[in-house]
């Protein structure tokens, strides 16, 4: 009876495991000596991100015949959730371009598209997911952005507003209408890389957190297109953004659940060794509460991010549960990290201490990929479906 019962949500394979530590080691040695360096100057070394690559992470769930590691998206999100741990900035690059963009073209690319775009998605280059526009942000299908069939290519004409990895990447999903009179229906998705004629990247936004992703304006001005990089059939886009995100969501949660996993292991070490009234604060039944509350959330958090990333492996229905690990995973670390710097007292106010910035990174986890209202609303309609 107990060999055949399921192995617990967070026992690991020997492959994750491993995989697991490679990255942990990479972001505390590579990623961690950098990380208040970048956080100040917004900017993004360019060199952590061709480790990426170097390093197989920008292609794991890829198939290996297009040079990818075959992985699934709970090594994914191992490997977001690690870097998280040390660097919500450094997750983001990684999340963003497995579970987004090799996501979607996984499931919707052509066998042409994906050998033609994979051998460089996995080696050298950084996509980004362009839906929000400045009038379109929680309603994503009000967009404005239009296309335009030249018989030979399309067109492009719009703006498209808050795009993580804008700086950096070298190709974009971008969604447009193709025919505004159909409403939604007419919404298509393009592939449309960084030297397309009419395509350029416009201001980047100076934020409160994960100041080192870059996240910037795009411009079309009659953005050439080949017909070739039309992603899917035509009218289909919202449908490609809807299933998209949704396996997005899990990324987003393993993000939180490494934020507050950071925040919560420098709030333990800082408490052991502060020193009031003649004790380590640590000492204290109401620090100890503290710690055991925080402790017990985040695990909470982490339980329906795995669950929801097993679901998705198993080809099950995870809709629910991706909304569920994203509103809840956000919630947490809004909580915990929040505690944290309380907990450091006014060095957690102070630059010079890591408390602050896993604060200020958290806050971005219950607003983008769907705002935690936006998750409510989906976990209701599912519940009364």
């Amino acid at each position: 009876m107990t060999d055949s019962a399921p192995l617990p949500l967070t026992i690991l394979s020997e492959e994750e495991e491993l995989f697991r530590a490679t990255v942990r080691e990479f972001a505390e040695t590579e990623i961690a000596p950098h990380v208040h360096e970048m956080d100040e100057a917004a900017r993004f070394k360019p060199e952590l991100i061709r480790k990426f690559f170097e390093l197989g992470l920008m292609g794991i769930e890829v198939p290996e015949q297009w040079g990818g590691a075959g992985g699934s998206i709970f090594l994914a999100l191992l490997a977001i959730e690690e870097l998280a741990r040390v660097d919500a900035s450094a997750a983001i690059y990684v999340d963003v371009h497995n579970t987004l963009f090799n996501n979607a073209l996984l499931r919707w690319a052509s066998d042409e598209q994906k050998a033609r775009l994979f051998p460089r998605l996995t080696t050298e280059l950084l996509g980004a997911f362009a839906l929000s526009e400045p009038a379109s942000g929680s309603d994503a299908f009000a967009l404005e952005c239009k296309a335009e069939d030249k018989g030979t290519h399309w067109e492009l004409t719009g703006r498209k507003f808050w795009i993580t990895n804008g700086g950096e990447a070298g190709i974009f999903l971008i969604f447009a209408n193709t025919d505004f009179s159909k409403g939604y229906k007419g919404i298509t998705a393009f592939l449309v890389e960084r030297d397309f004629p009419g395509f350029s990247v416009g201001k980047k936004e100076n934020k409160l957190g994960i100041r080192a992703s870059s996240t910037t304006e795009l411009i079309m001005e009659s953005c050439r297109v080949p017909r070739e990089n039309v992603l899917g059939p035509v009218g289909i886009g919202y449908k490609i953004a809807i299933e998209t995100l949704n396996e997005g969501r899990i990324g987003i949660g393993a993000q939180m659940i490494g934020v507050a996993q950071g925040a919560l292991e420098a709030a333990t070490k800082y408490v052991k060794e502060r020193k009031q009234f003649g004790k380590a604060i640590a000492d204290f039944q109401g620090i100890q509460f503290q710690l055991g509350q925080m402790a017990t959330e985040v695990e909470a958090a982490r339980l329906t991010v795995y669950n929801a990333a097993r679901l998705k492996d198993r080809g099950l229905p995870f809709q629910r549960e991706a909304a569920i690990a994203k509103l809840f995973s956000s919630q947490v670390a809004d909580r915990t990290t929040s505690q944290c710097l309380e907990l450091f007292g006014g060095y957690g106010y102070s630059k010079e201490y890591p408390a602050e910035k896993y604060y200020r990174d958290a806050k971005i986890g219950t607003i983008y990929e769907g705002t935690s209202n936006m998750q409510l609303q989906t976990i209701a309609k599912l519940l009364l479906k």
